[in-house]
């Protein structure tokens, strides 16, 4: 079974998952959102980040299929993996969920778009548990094309 440990730096982001929401830093001295958790701000190395609760929405920045898995998650092949530009600023790897991407070999025809996400797509936040026993993360689901 895959088990989170959330530590000291972390600990918000996953209470956020748990409770339903997508929490993230915003830098105290530059204004700038931030993701994934950490102590210094990626743009102005600035110490002062506090959490905030992000809206949950963004929009497609890249996508792929991963059609072979390892460990706990391999026989959740194939799934669709994507860049998601938040609104609020941050890119975050993810996966993309719903009926309609939980592929299967030979399930949709080379060549053609069924079933797939596009870049572009406005997404929005599902809490998703991955797998019976898996941990709960944040997945995205298309809401607009």
């Amino acid at each position: 079974m895959v088990q989170i440990i959330p530590d000291a730096e972390t600990r918000p982001f996953w209470d956020g998952i748990a409770a339903g929401e997508l929490r993230i830093q915003r830098c105290a001295d530059c204004e700038a959102a931030v993701f994934y958790p950490r102590s210094v701000c990626p743009g102005c190395f600035g110490d002062r980040l506090d959490w905030f609760t992000a809206s949950g929405r963004g929009t497609v920045y890249s996508w792929t299929v991963a059609h072979k898995a390892f460990g706990e998650f391999a026989d959740q092949a194939p799934f669709t993996v994507a860049l998601v530009d938040l609104d609020e600023g941050p890119r975050m790897l993810t996966r993309i969920v719903g009926p309609q991407f939980q592929l299967k070999l030979g399930a949709h025809e080379p060549g053609t778009d069924a079933g797939r996400v596009r870049i572009g797509d406005r997404v929005e936040l599902v809490i998703t548990r991955l797998g019976a026993d898996g941990p709960e993360l944040p997945c995205f689901r298309v809401v607009a094309r």
